[in-house]
């Protein structure tokens, strides 16, 4: 090994826990998850016993409440595992932050007796939640959704379709906001819906640039019955505790970019140290090592914003601003340094005997999920200069 190949990053945390913490999510990433993370990806394989070992190791509910099997870990902790898992694989990486966020709802609009009759096997149970807010004819514009819940007596009536879902047909419980009221955004209600729920069925999934082993599918909602016990926070509320999700979620991207960032960075600095043209190393040009420092500038950035919004979140301030910062900046940030890593391995870079072309392809879907770049580009402006038409 060339005596600059890249060390793991040195974090900044705030406690030997939190250190333990890592320490235990690599020895996993490295032994459990790296060495079969591009076969399974190239033959479209979800990890599902990798997901069960994160769960038993109590690594799926790292910033909930351990009165319910969570980790009580500040986001700026969990941010950091997402990113380490990530580096390793984006399946399980943004599966792990798909999840905390299908938790979302429940752990923080549910009531006691909900959180303590779900939550547990929620948490460190070995299930795996799916997010149910996009639709075939409504993504960026979510408060137009149609999917409706009618009310029976005590039980309420989904029907409707649901888009892009992460983990559709695979998914132990759906986060599913549905109408219940009026047109636009007070007329929403959060549910959560049992995997197994008669009339709940998946799509085939997507066939897509990259992910491959992570399912993404349209879940339709057929007539499917659940009680009112099921739904969380108030009629009319779902459209708040969505967006509310969201800015938690979008911290959970920008994480999982700069870990596929970082990773793609590694792979460009060990093949430059390593290739050699014209009698040395290719790493000793200065266009190549202008390029290096450039990406590696970038993601530490890129870390530092997030990790920033992190411990906003993590001190009860307003972080929705520098929420969508984080998302938008890390996630170009991903694309750019993976895009460059392939151009720094040059023919190799665009094969696939080489991770650097699966980390540009994934690194793509992180400008769109949970809000495309464009959208974030919007939120920011909200805040500085309010809402448009005024």
């Amino acid at each position: 090994m060339p005596d600059r190949a890249p060390q793991p990053v040195d974090r900044q945390l705030p406690t030997d826990e939190a250190r333990d913490l890592i320490s235990l999510v690599r020895d996993i990433a490295q032994r459990e998850i790296a060495p079969n993370a591009a076969e399974e990806e190239d033959a479209g394989r979800f990890p599902r016993e990798v997901f069960t070992l994160l769960s038993e190791s109590g690594l799926l509910g790292l910033p909930y409440d351990s009165e319910y099997g969570g980790g009580d870990q500040p986001y700026e902790v969990y941010l950091q595992v997402l990113e380490e898992l990530a580096a390793v694989r984006l399946t399980v990486g943004l599966g792990v932050s798909v999840h905390t966020l299908a938790s979302y709802a429940l752990a923080a609009y549910g009531t006691k007796q909900q959180q303590v009759e779900h939550l547990p096997a929620m948490l460190g149970g070995g299930l795996l939640g799916a997010y149910c807010l996009s639709e075939p004819a409504s993504g960026s514009d979510a408060a137009s959704l149609r999917t409706k819940a009618v009310r029976d007596g005590g039980e309420w009536v989904i029907s409707g379709t649901k888009a892009w879902i992460t983990h559709g047909g695979i998914a132990d419980f759906y986060t599913v906001m549905a109408r219940t009221g009026e047109d636009g955004p007070r007329g929403i209600t959060a549910f959560l819906v049992p995997g197994d729920a008669e009339g709940l069925s998946a799509a085939v999934p997507e066939k897509k640039m990259g992910m491959k082993g992570s399912p993404t599918a349209q879940v339709h909602f057929d007539g499917v019955r659940v009680s009112d016990d099921r739904r969380v926070g108030d009629e009319g509320q779902g459209f708040a505790i969505a967006l509310s999700a969201l800015d938690s979620g979008r911290l959970g991207i920008a994480a999982c970019a700069i870990g596929v960032a970082q990773a793609a960075l590694d792979e460009a600095v060990t093949y430059a140290t390593e290739r050699r043209q014209f009698g040395k190393p290719i790493a000793d040009f200065q266009g190549l090592r202008f390029m290096l420092a450039d990406m590696a500038t970038q993601i530490e950035a890129g870390r530092a914003l997030y990790l920033a919004a992190a411990r906003l979140r993590d001190a009860g301030r307003p972080f929705a601003k520098q929420a969508a910062m984080a998302k938008l900046h890390c996630t170009d940030t991903a694309m750019r340094v993976t895009t460059d890593a392939v151009q720094i391995l040059g023919g190799y870079g665009y094969t696939a005997d080489f991770p650097a072309e699966r980390f540009m392809r994934e690194a793509k879907v992180l400008q769109i999920v949970e809000g495309t770049n464009q959208i974030q580009r919007m939120v920011i402006a909200r805040h500085l200069a309010g809402p448009e038409g005024r």
